[in-house]
């Protein structure tokens, strides 16, 4: 069997590996534009703060350490360009020499991944202006702020890698303003809960614009960004920010022409559609990471959250499926984190709007408890948590607190993902000593209190 892969980060190079194992007769053929493969992506802002010393840290493995140890050949500086699904051939250029051939295959895989949002602004190709995608990007921007000595940063769209690029530039000394054209902050949060974001990142200075766009990118005489005009949605106010860098980051979409040109489906996420397996629309055309649409473990709906964790999980799926293996994907629950200067956010599965729209009744319980006794330090977290009024099933929560915010989400995504009920939240044996939690956990508490919220028929604020 010739498997093809089309795409070496995160879910390519993890269905290779997997298939590998599944198979020791395979022959295993990865192609990849670039030349950094399986990297850390969500690293890339740490390397721009100096947290990170050298690239290659986020590069921890390259084509030699995959043939060596799996038999793997990827090619590294390959553009596979067309897909000829009917007679199962890819048509690849060679992006060193130019050269263009085809290679056939008995199964392609197609992890080719998503590409930033670049807005159609005036002046977004000058210098100066960035995107945050590959080591490649990281590299640019870390050399730009330190060959030109910068000390203004525009970053527009406070997402996750947007905030992230804030926190590190701010961290560098930089002056740093965050462009978002929604009403607050990371916009997949309640407003409630996001606001304490938006506080966190002034406190620390950062000029946080919301309800606002970028509408231009002014210029220097030598082509280098130097301002950005910011427009408030009302289009009544029209201002100019000052900046040596600008950073998009307003979010990702799909590559998919590659899987246009086989003729697969497209699912109503605007990803691809795929079975549990990684297998498309097209008999031998498999798509995988964050080009493939998921599903919603709660609700089973089409879901299309590109996070490296998901990736990850596909990637060993689809391998093992391609070698004759049972494994198959059981949705996800969007579970994600993220730190912003002294503040963790993590949320997972359904906010109130969400369940609402799902067809549940939610009943919704905020509390605020310390992540462990005040004597030992311990600071008040918020857990914001969602659960059907009708069957107590959990279906969501947001955290956020200055410390012991991932343990909270991962003991609340495991209960969701396992069908737990609010009631069933007090009896978790959960790990106790008073410099990690307190006897009675924030997630305890935040289970008595949905709890007690269904039988009295009404939604409020625990304190």
């Amino acid at each position: 069997m010739r498997i093809v892969v089309v795409g070496a980060v995160a879910a390519g190079t993890t269905a290779a590996a997997k298939a590998r194992r599944g198979s020791e007769d395979a022959e295993i053929i990865v192609y990849e534009r670039d030349h950094d493969i399986s990297y850390v992506g969500c690293g890339l802002p740490y390397y721009i703060g100096r947290n990170v010393g050298s690239i290659d840290e986020l590069v921890p493995r390259d084509a030699g350490w995959f043939a060596e140890t799996y038999g793997i050949d990827v090619r590294t500086g390959h553009e596979v360009t067309d897909v000829d699904a009917s007679a199962r051939t890819v048509t690849v250029r060679n992006l060193s020499t130019g050269e263009t051939f085809t290679d056939g295959y008995d199964e392609l895989v197609l992890a080719t991944g998503v590409s930033p949002v670049v807005p159609p602004l005036p002046g977004v190709d000058a210098d100066g202006v960035f995107v945050l995608r590959t080591p490649t990007d990281a590299t640019a921007v870390r050399e730009w702020i330190e060959s030109r000595g910068v000390g203004r940063a525009v970053v527009v769209g406070a997402g996750y890698i947007g905030l992230e690029t804030a926190e590190q530039l701010v961290g560098r000394g930089l002056e740093v303003t965050v462009v978002e054209m929604e009403e607050h902050s990371m916009p997949l949060l309640d407003a409630d809960v996001a606001e304490r974001v938006d506080g966190e990142l002034r406190e620390h200075g950062v000029d946080l614009l919301t309800r606002t766009r970028v509408t231009a990118i002014g210029t220097a005489d030598d082509g280098a960004a130097q301002a950005v005009t910011v427009t408030a949605d009302d289009g009544e106010d029209e201002w100019s920010v000052e900046t040596g860098v600008v950073i998009l980051a307003v979010g990702v979409r799909p590559n998919l022409e590659l899987a246009e040109a086989a003729g697969v489906r497209v699912g109503e996420t605007g990803a691809i559609a795929v079975d549990r397996s990684g297998r498309t629309s097209v008999e031998h055309v498999w798509a995988i990471g964050d080009v493939a649409e998921s599903f919603d473990l709660i609700t089973g709906e089409p879901l299309w959250v590109p996070l490296g964790s998901t990736a990850n999980k596909m990637g060993r799926i689809a391998g093992d499926a391609l070698t004759g293996g049972d494994l198959e994907h059981r949705g996800i629950l969007g579970t994600s984190i993220v730190r912003v200067f002294d503040l963790a956010v993590g949320q997972t599965g359904l906010n109130e709007g969400r369940a609402r729209e799902a067809g549940f009744d939610p009943v919704v319980v905020h509390t605020e408890k310390p992540d462990r006794p005040p004597y030992l330090g311990g600071q008040q977290m918020l857990v914001k948590a969602v659960a059907d009024r009708g069957t107590g099933r959990l279906l969501g929560a947001q955290v956020v607190g200055p410390a012991g915010v991932d343990k909270r989400v991962d003991v609340l995504a495991t209960a969701i993902t396992f069908g737990a009920r609010t009631g069933d939240l007090f009896h978790l044996d959960l790990a106790y000593a008073p410099p990690f939690s307190t006897t009675k956990d924030p997630v305890h508490y935040a289970g008595m209190a949905l709890e007690g919220l269904r039988a009295r028929g009404r939604s409020g604020r625990q304190a």
